[in-house]
């Protein structure tokens, strides 16, 4: 056996064990997916390339295999930029969805009807990166969502709504504490400002001596007459009482003269 002979030994050998194939494209699809009719579903597609994905030499396909037989029709096409099909059952129904420089390469069905049941495959070429396995989608469109569909649908909205009861909750609990704070802050304010005035509040009894000896001077005496038991008018001199009293005086002085 020659050299050549030994060197395609070798690589048939490595080819059989798959050594040289780990450099291949891999690609990585969403499996079965289940739509109800009507409504938007995305077809996920991922791939890892050994090679750096290169954005303008990179080429996603999309087609589509009915349920049904009938030939095998062109879904999508990715090369530079987005090519959405003309024509056909998917004109106007294919959105881009994916990313290149993140390896999705996902698509929109929009408005899905049951004409759309079958296999979907995506098919990624990032050169050198050229072969390797497709990854394939299989739709299924329905009436009505499953009950797992649901399920999680209710799940999804019982959770928004608990969420947002409890971050009511939340707001009212810290609203009542503050008017609760700012009560017991306003009735210790009051508290406050009316003991201020009972501290500073003076015995209306007490005044100054001079004042009181005045009062004590103007004061009114009743005194009773004991002959009669009237009551007579106050003892407190008058200024005519003293101006006629005075007289007399004089005249019982004089009458002590003579």
């Amino acid at each position: 056996m020659g050299v050549t002979g030994f060197g395609l030994l070798v690589l048939t050998g490595l080819l059989a064990s798959g050594v040289l194939q780990a450099g291949a494209m891999r690609i990585y699809a969403g499996g079965d997916v289940e739509a109800v009719n009507g409504t938007d579903v995305r077809l996920k597609c991922t791939f890892h390339s050994s090679a750096p994905v290169n954005p303008n030499a990179i080429v996603i396909s999309w087609s589509f295999r009915p349920l049904k037989p009938g030939r095998e029709e062109s879904v999508f096409h990715y090369q530079q930029r987005p090519y959405p099909p003309t024509e056909g059952i998917f004109r106007k129904r294919v959105q881009w969805a994916g990313d290149v420089l993140s390896h999705d390469a996902s698509i929109v069905l929009q408005q899905v009807k049951f004409t759309y049941n079958g296999t979907y495959t995506c098919q990624v070429k990032n050169p050198p990166d050229v072969h390797g396995a497709v990854g394939e989608v299989r739709l299924r469109v329905v009436t009505t969502a499953s009950f797992s569909e649901l399920l999680l649908l209710a799940l999804a909205v019982g959770g928004g709504i608990t969420a947002v009861v409890f971050l009511l909750v939340v707001i009212l609990s810290c609203r009542r504490c503050r008017k609760r704070r700012q009560q017991r802050w306003g009735r210790d304010g009051d508290e406050e400002e009316a003991e201020s005035p009972r501290k500073e509040r003076k015995d209306p009894t007490v005044c100054h001596p001079l004042m009181a000896a005045h009062l004590y001077q103007s004061q009114s005496s009743v005194e009773i007459d004991s002959s009669d038991g009237m009551i007579s008018d106050p003892s407190t001199p008058s200024s005519s009482s003293s101006s006629s009293e005075e007289p007399s005086s004089d005249e019982d002085s004089f009458g002590y003269s003579d």
